[in-house]
């Protein structure tokens, strides 16, 4: 067994409780675990300030000093005592500020000698203070602070209430670097090593850990991020290559009279350009004789559903049965409601089923399904029940995919019979480029980056508290001229502590703005109310018979009403970006200007200012993605990831790795349109890699590498 897999309890200074909090707070069970727990951020402590420089300007970064202790003052008692350590260095004075462990730093720190102190520098009244700053006396002997190139490693308030702080971690990298040096295999062929000009595996993350330079410290990153992204890649593509060549599809040869009709006499709107090129795309594929995966991604009113619909009916005109499956009750019964019509006029039957659809409907539609007499299926969940069966299942399309499990994916695919039907998934959440690269790579991916004509481009308005009156005001204009309103918040009851708008407060004081006396209609939809009493909320607005919606973001996908022009998001700072471009995707649905207001305080962090300004900048749905990603970084992707799907991602940062990315997969491509099964000997490595990688993402926890040579 490889020293790397040792259990990092038997690292010195570790044990059972601090290895538990180890694995619970950053997934470290083993060395290898460790080892690969690279620095989040690198400082230059080659570099000493004077305090008089730091006196001239705002230094916005981690800065050293090297000053003697002039004073040192515990001022206040218990929880609320602090400690002042004032020091001086020639130039000027400055004060060290502790909240927590003052105890210890009393007994660390000593009058009249000369420490380097490390921390975030901010001046108040021409002084100069830092808070919580790292110290440690200046020519120690056998100190732990690098004057050089230095790694900051992440760490969480339980470690550090544990004494495993980032310096704490590097201590105990350090202690297992001197056990595995030597010891690190490694894991890319020599070829490719050789190819790419990579440093070792080995040597990069030694250089990771302890940079002996920038330019070094640059190269090994490129390696480690490389070696993680060409197996991602790797992996999908080649996966995508062997269905796309083992898979048998359903061949749809023809462009038939319903969908010709239906294109140039019942379609209420010409396509744009990008829904011709997807439309396109989705023919291309069905004529293959392959099975179809494809991703159609495109801002909220886009015209996804048309261009879903259009594929239905191509595989109509060959006989075959659409399946369209919709996160909600009421985005089925929406898409019902809008499709259906348009399809009667052209000869298809349109069926809806859904949790609610009473008994003797059921029974119609199964009915007729194994006959063959309904053409197109739109529902929820209730499509995956066993006994709904299928006469000829050819297409099925799934709407805002990321929200079914692979599990319910795989039981609509089932219903194909011995051929499975062609696949569409839709998302109205753009995905950036090198995201959806790692997320969907195994999959053909569309892009409809073009609004339908006659829509007019969302106006967002930033207010603060003291605005309120004025946008009330305005809704008031709004409805006056027959349009409805929506009011968001993010949260249901009232928070006094965090200081957030709510619900419960916020529909209370709508109502004395908006006094049902006057003949003002309000309703509220929260995700504690029923299913039922949500979808009645919502249908009393969507009939009109409500002007304003008050809601928690339950309304972000599924609500669709074109009279609706004001989108008015409370406490808009505490929205992700992601969610508050979703939420204005809600108005600008019809012919008429629509706004966007998003209300904030008056104090915004660097963060959420970010989110805002980009919000009143843009309404292109890519370029937030671009943005979210920037500020969240991709580690959080869980809205867009499939479930089930196994991405693990140590080193990279898909916000800026792009470029490194497109190196990858351009040499996954390439070796595998020389090799695609990789049974080349010099690529057995790749092989067992891969292979452990599905074994994961299938939940194998032992893999038997006899079956794989």
């Amino acid at each position: 067994m490889s020293i790397l897999n040792t259990n990092i309890k038997f690292l010195p200074s570790v044990g059972e409780k601090r290895a538990e909090l180890l694995k619970k707070e950053l997934s470290i069970a083993t060395f290898e675990d460790l080892v690969l727990h690279t620095p989040f951020r690198y400082i230059d402590r080659t570099k000493f300030y004077t305090i008089a420089e730091l006196r001239k300007s705002d230094v916005a970064i981690d800065v050293q000093i090297k000053a003697k202790v002039q004073h040192v003052q515990l001022i206040g008692e218990g929880r609320k005592a602090r400690l002042v350590v004032t020091v001086y260095d020639g130039t000027g004075v400055a004060e060290m500020i502790w909240f927590h462990s003052t105890s210890w730093v009393l007994k660390s720190i000593d009058r009249e000698r000369e420490y380097i102190f490390f921390g975030r520098p901010s001046l108040y009244n021409g002084g100069v203070s830092m808070v919580h700053p790292e110290f440690e006396a200046h020519g120690m002997s056998g100190g732990v602070v690098s004057y050089g190139v230095q790694g900051v490693y992440r760490s969480t308030e339980a470690l550090r209430n544990n004494m495993l702080g980032t310096r704490a971690i590097a201590s105990l990298i350090r202690v297992m670097w001197q056990r595995i040096e030597g010891q690190i295999e490694e894991t890319l062929p020599l070829w490719i090593v050789h190819k790419v000009g990579l440093m070792s595996r080995e040597e990069a993350l030694r250089e990771a850990h302890y940079p002996q330079s920038a330019e070094r410290l640059a190269k090994a990153l490129y390696r480690l991020k490389f070696e993680e992204l060409f197996y991602i890649q790797l992996n999908l593509l080649q996966a995508k290559g062997v269905r796309t060549e083992r898979s048998i599809g359903h061949i749809f040869s023809t462009v038939g009279d319903r969908f010709n009709r239906f294109y140039n006499d019942v379609l209420p709107f010409p396509l744009t350009g990008a829904q011709k090129r997807v439309v396109k795309e989705i023919r291309q594929n069905s004529v293959t004789g392959h099975q179809m995966n494809r991703l159609i991604q495109g801002d909220v009113g886009s015209g996804k559903t048309i261009v879903a619909l259009l594929a239905a009916l191509i595989a109509a005109d060959n006989g075959f049965q659409s399946a369209i499956m919709a996160p909600t009750e009421i985005l089925a019964q929406q898409h019902f409601e809008s499709l259906a019509p348009m399809c009667n006029k052209v000869g298809v039957s349109v069926a809806l089923l859904t949790g609610s659809t009473r008994k003797k409907e059921r029974e119609r539609i199964f009915a007729e399904l194994l006959s063959g007499e309904i053409d197109i299926l739109i529902g929820t969940h209730a499509l995956i029940e066993d006994p709904v069966q299928f006469s000829r299942l050819g297409l099925v399309i799934i709407d805002e995919q990321h929200r079914f499990g692979v599990m319910q994916r795989a039981k609509l695919h089932i219903k194909g019979g011995e051929t499975p039907p062609h696949i569409i998934v839709m998302t109205a959440t753009p995905i950036p480029r090198t995201l959806a690269m790692t997320l969907y790579g195994d999959l053909d991916v569309s892009v409809i980056d073009e609004l339908p004509p006659g829509r007019k481009p969302i106006k967002t308005i930033h207010t603060r508290e003291e605005q309120r009156l004025r946008v009330m005001g305005f809704m008031r204009e709004q409805i006056k001229q027959g349009r409805q309103c929506y009011v968001v918040y993010p949260a249901i009851d009232e928070n006094e502590k965090l200081d957030i708008a709510s619900v419960e407060a916020g529909a209370a004081a709508l109502a004395e703005f908006f006094p049902p006396s006057e003949g003002y209609c309000s309703v509220v939809v929260h995700g504690k109310m029923t299913t039922k009493l949500k979808d009645y909320g919502m249908d009393m607005f969507r009939r009109g018979e409500a002007q304003i919606l008050v809601a928690t973001t339950v309304i972000e996908v599924g609500v669709n009403v074109p009279n609706a022009t004001v989108m008015v998001i409370e406490s808009a700072h505490r929205f992700g970006l992601s969610q508050l471009h979703q939420l204005r995707g809600r108005v600008g649905r019809g012919g008429e200007q629509s706004w966007c207001v998003l209300m904030t305080g008056d104090k915004l962090g660097a963060d959420s200012r970010a989110r805002i300004e980009a919000m009143v900048e843009t309404t292109d749905g890519f370029v937030i993605a671009e943005r979210d990603m920037e500020l969240r970084g991709a580690g959080d992707i869980d809205g867009t990831r499939q479930s089930g799907q196994a991405i693990d991602i140590h080193f990279s940062d898909l916000a800026r790795d792009s470029q490194i990315l497109a190196d990858a997969r351009a040499e996954a491509i390439e070796l595998l349109s020389i090799d695609p099964l990789l049974n080349g000997g010099e690529n057995f490595q790749l092989r067992v890699k891969i292979a452990k990688m599905r074994a994961k993402e299938s939940g194998i926890e032992e893999l038997d590498l006899s079956k794989i040579s």
